[in-house]
Formats: C-alpha cells, structure tokens, sequence
C-alpha cells in the first residue's frame, strides 16, 4: 500500500549533514577507473629515504576497502603500511582482502581513525591519500603535523576529485537544496566545495618548506551499461543523501528516479557508453632531506 504523503515531506526539520555510511561493494564496481588516479600519482612518488634494515613506513589515510593501499606494498614490498578508515564496513572488506605479511616481507594493517583529527603516532617516510581529503573541509589545516611526521626526504602526496562544478555534483547539490528535498536533505549533495585547486596546495605546501608537485587531469571515462553515472555516484558523493534517507526506502527511490531522470539528460549514453569526465587534483610534496 503506498502513501499518498509526499516522502519529501514526512519530516520537516532540517538536519546537520550526515556522516555518510559506506558500501565497499558499491564502491568497488567502479575499481578500474577509481584505481587509474592513484597509479598516476603513484608514479610521480621518488624514492624513500630509507636504509637497509629500516623498510619504510607508510600511511595511508582514507584507505577504504583497501584494494589501493594494496597497490603499495607492491611498490615498497618490504614496508610497514597502515591503513587508516572511519568506516567498519571499509575496514573489515580492506582487513578480510589485504591484512597481514607481504610477500616482500613488509605487513598490511589497517585501524580505525578519523582522519579529521589524525595525528601521526609514529614517523613515517610517506603519507598519501587517495580521493579521501575532499570529505575533510579543514584538511589543509592538518598538512603542518602530516609533513612534521615525516622523515627528511619524506613524501606526502595525496589526489581529491574536484568535480564539484560537474553537472553530477552540480544537479545532486541543487535537488538536496531544491523545495521538494532541503526540509531532510539541505547540503547533503555539496560537501566537496572546499577542495583547493592546484596553485592553492602548491602554495600551502611550500609554505611548510616542501618541494613541490601539483597538477590536475581530467579523465574522460567510458562506463557501460544502463544508469552508469548514477550507480557511480552511488559508491561516493551519493553516500551523504542514502544515509539520510536509509530508514524511508519510499523516498530513497523517489530521490535517485528523480537524480537519476536529471543525469541522463546531463550525460546521454553513445553507442558505446556514457562518458563521465571526472577532474581530479594531485600533489606531492617532499620534505627537505
């Protein structure tokens, strides 16, 4: 029996943004394309300053399944590497998958922690994130104490995406705000506005005495199949808006029939598939040796 009350408007006061629960699966669908920016920011790493008999130590902050903090230790085998996520449901996927020695003889391990307010409790030879800060609004206030943490000749290097102006972030942000939606979803859709451009991180992180490497790309990404833009933001910025509505399956599929009309019209499939741009920014930053 469905209800003829708008489920828009069952609950009329507004609410604070709500902390987004994750689905590593949802997430991992998209694995090759969201995988690609941290190859590229990879291989922009120099070497560590390590020794023999000191295998470096790694953190990786925001490390979700785990799949990409993986892709670590197969370029420093022998490295001690922590993986830090706010979300159980992350940290148990990265723990099942990736947790334990190495073949290079180094160890995977994964804790819970707010990297809002992380604090290195150890010294480390690299600090990198993965399309994690842009969650963070006064990440750049913390770059003083992750450089501090490193060694000298240490690396932080971390990528955001930056496709808050897209029409996918753009339309979730104007339907949350829109008449029907702000009563229970006002600025749920907008949470990645504060990420910096290029020139801005460049700045902070020369201020801190660090060479440094910023850039930007935009990759025009080919998805298959029906809806792929929207089972994209499914695993992301769409996370804030079903965590709102989780207990009101009615109106969580009124929402995304309605995001879902708005995108295909914003992203019309080809004959070959939907292409997704996505902008992503990237720095890396090396502290004086």
């Amino acid at each position: 029996m469905h209800s003829d009350v708008d489920p828009a408007a069952r609950i009329r006061t507004a609410a604070p943004p709500t902390a987004p629960g994750w689905d590593p699966q949802q997430y991992l669908r998209h694995s090759g394309h969201r995988t690609r920016p941290f190859l590229d920011l990879l291989a922009r790493i120099p070497a560590l300053p390590t020794r023999p008999g000191r295998p470096a130590r790694i953190a990786d902050l925001g490390c979700g399944p785990g799949n990409v903090t993986a892709l670590l230790a197969d370029r420093w085998p022998d490295a001690r590497i922590t993986g830090f996520d706010l979300s159980p449901d992350m940290l148990r996927r990265a723990e099942a998958d990736h947790a334990g020695p190495t073949p290079g003889g180094g160890t995977l391990d994964f804790r819970r922690a707010d990297i809002a307010d992380w604090l290195p409790d150890d010294t480390y030879d690299l600090i990198t994130s993965n399309a994690a800060l842009q969650w963070v609004p006064a990440h750049p206030g913390s770059f003083a104490a992750w450089t501090a943490a490193l060694r000298p000749g240490g690396t932080f290097a971390f990528q955001v995406p930056a496709n808050h102006t897209a029409p996918s972030h753009a339309l979730l942000a104007a339907l949350c705000d829109s008449p029907r939606w702000r009563d229970r979803l006002a600025g749920q859709g907008s949470r990645h506005t504060h990420v910096l451009d290029p020139a801005e991180y460049l700045d902070r992180l020369t201020e801190l005495g660090c060479t440094t490497d910023t850039w930007e790309t935009t990759y025009h990404q080919l998805l298959p199949g029906p809806d792929p833009v929207l089972d994209w933001v499914k695993g992301t910025a769409l996370r804030p808006v079903l965590t709102a509505l989780r207990d009101d399956r009615e109106a969580a599929e009124t929402f995304l029939a309605e995001y879902r009309d708005l995108l295909r019209e914003a992203y019309p499939t080809g004959p070959r598939g939907t292409v997704f741009p996505f902008r992503r920014i990237f720095a890396v930053a090396v502290k004086e040796a």
